[in-house]
């Protein structure tokens, strides 16, 4: 299974240069983590129709990032930039956050760079598709 941590919530973990200690920072993650595990199992729902194989498996998402009160950004790419559900996919990432419990609004940004390979597979979608 895909370490969640691979793909980040993004922001810093210390102090500013504005003098500010980052505990108020520090607690909206932590309040925020439970919701980014449930916006992950709702991505794993999500499976590219050519590939048996779940799209966070697959490699496909790059960054989820959370923000109070529930917005959800995530960045992700598709397997090559003429792929036949480029139109739809996304679509259907956001539609799977959305009907997460606390998510108050989802957007998808499709980008191309890194460009995706296989080596962005988690171990247990290589093992599914025989890459071992």
């Amino acid at each position: 299974m895909r370490d969640p941590g691979l793909a980040h919530a993004k922001g810093g973990t210390g102090g500013g240069e504005d003098g500010d200690d980052g505990m108020m920072e520090s607690n909206t993650k932590m309040e925020m983590m439970p919701l980014q595990g449930e916006v992950i199992e709702a991505i794993r729902q999500v499976y590219d129709p050519e590939i048996p194989v779940n799209i966070y498996e697959l490699g496909l998402i790059y960054e989820v990032n959370l923000s109070p009160p529930g917005d959800v950004h995530v960045k992700m790419t598709l397997t090559a930039p003429a792929c036949p559900v480029a139109g739809t996919l996304p679509g259907e990432v956001e539609d799977k956050i959305r009907s997460v419990e606390g998510v108050t609004s989802a957007t998808v940004e499709v980008v191309w760079d890194p460009p995706w390979d296989m080596s962005r597979m988690s171990d247990e979608a290589k093992l599914e598709l025989g890459l071992f």
